[in-house]
């Protein structure tokens, strides 16, 4: 992986353009520390910037940004395109410089076109094509939005970049978004198309932008995840456990097989759970030797993972190193989160991957993980409730209101003692979002009540805006609702900054999209089963680890935020929360949040994530310049 910057723009003058190109790369050069290419035409008004993690072909023939062979093209490229072996066997005959899948894009895309190349990139990227005899800039972003791009409409021109750092560094600040602001309240991440900022924006996955100098942006998908789900035909579904199990291994076995393409050492996240379990054991099916896995303890057991991951690796016979991260490592990390993240960022999983992409990267530079399993293969704790609760549907609103009013008036303390001694962490939390998805009548209403955090905060911002595909059950629509916007904006947001901060380079073979697909042709029954969630993929490990290593409540990669917020992490939770202008800076009323920060001090609720969010906000302000008063202003012009 690399990161990637670049400006469009009339009138600026080449010493001009070469300042801004290096400003926007040294905000970027985390993710790129093995080499830093400018190329520009000031004439066209053109910089293309690129900071090099090098993974494939590690020769000065793999640099960026690179020309292709017949001089038209120019590409700054982020990412892996794992197909590239395809790429060039459909070019016989032509004369390669090396062996990168940078130059196998560049030529497929210089002899075949854009379209083609794309219909048959396997990988996940994000990339600004330059078109030196049209003079039109492309920006590209892989169609599960596995890698990360930014850009914002300037006078004439554009700028983009893989990070809002980079972004920052070549223009003026803008104002706070405040309906990204609003959206960020209620999910704890900003949504595509939307960044923090008024008029900067991410490119969605599987879009592609052309721009001409002086002309507006067009947008346009390239794919599009709720037609290639709609489009899958009733001839097409799998209902049998065999064939589906047959299906899903080979789809999986060849995404990992692929992801194994490395010139640089490799290794694989291994937590012990069913995601990362699968595909570190096909990891180590595919590979020769040992492979190195990686985890993160806790010395509280509730939270700690360790252990199982401990177990697995020594099944698998993987070279494993864990590291145990105490309280006040963890806690020494906090004010500084916000730096990665760019924009304000409220899952707190954030801080381990972190913590784990430190301790991966002093041994490999590529890691695979298990992200997106759970949205494939309904492992959400959520998708279980909201097909129970389908069960009961003829049951009054009123009564599900009043059943659910029940259960959030439960003392989260107590809540939290019980599930302490059943060995689930949080399980206060996970009541409370049980409590609010009573009252749901449909997947969309369902997945709100679960994932929304400050009401009495936020409007009610278009949180739904990718519409569920039709022809889906159920449950079915609520994933592809995580898989359009929660995937991205979350969990691969997270990963990419965590990872990225570190310049390790992780692979997500669920997320392959033939995967996507191959999981969606799959009968409901074979996902949710007898109230177990990923049965199939249960059936697929229980070939290669006993069923007792893998078999326990879902956890995710959790820190006890209630636990820290009431203890060491008090005094600076209160005097951030104390010294924010929350009123001027972001126009919220301050009493809303005064009043759950004392009900969670005092016992009363558990508003942990809650508080969690609102107080990343908090540090994202206080960052260098990152915050100003909510106000949708024009973007200022920095061209010159």
């Amino acid at each position: 992986m690399c990161g990637i910057a670049g400006s469009l723009g009339p009138g600026i003058a080449a010493e001009a353009l070469g300042r801004r190109l290096a400003a926007m790369s040294a905000a970027i050069a985390h993710r790129g520390p093995d080499a830093d290419g400018h190329w520009a035409d000031p004439e066209a008004g053109i910089g293309l910037a690129h900071t090099r993690l090098a993974i494939q072909d590690l020769s000065a023939a793999g640099a960026q940004p690179m020309v292709s062979a017949c001089g038209r093209w120019v590409i700054s490229y982020n990412g892996e395109v794992f197909s590239g072996a395809a790429l060039r066997a459909a070019l016989p005959g032509h004369a390669w410089r090396g062996h990168s899948d940078t130059e196998a894009l560049l030529e497929s895309i210089a002899a075949r076109g854009l379209e083609a190349t794309l219909a048959g990139a396997v990988g996940q990227f994000a990339f600004a094509l330059w078109d030196r005899r049209a003079r039109e800039l492309t920006l590209v972003r892989d169609r599960l939005g596995i890698k990360p791009l930014y850009w914002t409409a300037r006078a004439g021109g554009l700028l983009f970049a893989s990070e809002l750092g980079a972004l920052m560094a070549a223009m003026p600040r803008p104002e706070i978004d405040p309906e990204a602001l609003a959206a960020y309240l209620r999910l704890g991440y900003v949504p595509a198309p939307r960044s923090i900022y008024a008029g900067v924006q991410k490119l969605a996955p599987g879009q592609v932008l052309r721009i001409r100098a002086g002309g507006p942006p067009r947008i346009t998908p390239f794919y599009d995840l709720a037609a290639e789900l709609e489009g899958i035909g009733a001839g097409e579904r799998i209902a049998d456990p065999a064939e589906a199990e047959a299906e899903i291994e080979a789809r999986l076995s060849e995404a990992v097989r692929i992801r194994l393409i490395s010139d640089v050492p490799l290794g694989a996240f291994l937590s012990g759970g069913i995601d990362s379990t699968l595909i570190t054991a096909l990891m180590q099916e595919a590979s020769p030797r040992p492979v190195r896995s990686f985890s993160i303890g806790n010395p509280r057991a509730e939270y700690d993972e360790a252990r199982h991951a401990r177990a697995v690796a020594a099944r698998l016979g993987t070279e494993h190193t864990e590291l145990e991260v105490g309280e006040a490592e963890a806690l020494a990390v906090v004010p500084g989160l916000m730096a990665v993240y760019g924009e304000p960022f409220g899952d707190s999983s954030g801080l381990p991957t972190l913590l784990l992409s430190k301790l991966a990267r002093a041994h490999v530079t590529v890691a695979l993980s298990g992200d997106g399993g759970d949205e494939l293969f309904a492992g959400y704790n959520r998708y279980r409730w909201f097909a129970r609760l389908a069960h009961i549907g003829p049951v009054p609103g009123w009564l599900r209101r009043a059943a659910g009013g029940a259960l959030t008036r439960l003392p989260p303390a107590l809540v939290d003692r019980a599930g302490r001694a059943a060995g689930l962490a949080g399980a206060g939390r996970r009541v409370h979002k049980l409590a609010a998805m009573l009252g749901a009548s449909t997947p969309e209403a369902a997945l709100e009540a679960a994932v929304t955090q400050w009401r009495e905060l936020a409007p009610a911002p278009e949180l739904m805006a990718r519409p569920a595909p039709a022809g889906l059950d159920p449950v079915g629509r609520m994933q592809a609702m995580d898989l359009a916007a929660y995937l991205p904006d979350d969990i691969l947001t997270k990963v990419d900054r965590a990872s990225m901060a570190h310049a390790l380079e992780v692979r997500v073979p669920f997320l392959d999209h033939r995967v996507v697909r191959a999981a969606f042709r799959l009968a409901p029954e074979l996902k949710l089963r007898g109230g177990r969630t990923k049965w199939i993929l249960r059936q697929m490990l229980e070939k290669r680890v006993p069923r007792a290593l893998v078999e326990r409540p879902k956890q995710g990669f959790a820190i006890p935020v209630e636990r820290w917020l009431g203890g060491q992490l008090r005094p600076w939770a209160e005097a951030l929360l104390a010294e924010t202008d929350w009123e001027g800076r972001f126009g919220l009323a301050p009493g809303p949040i005064r009043a759950a920060w004392e009900a969670h001090l005092a016992g009363r609720a558990d508003h942990g994530d809650r508080l969690w969010t609102v107080l990343m906000l908090a540090a994202w302000a206080e960052g260098p310049g990152a915050g100003s008063a909510v106000a949708a202003a024009p973007l200022a012009d920095t061209a010159g």
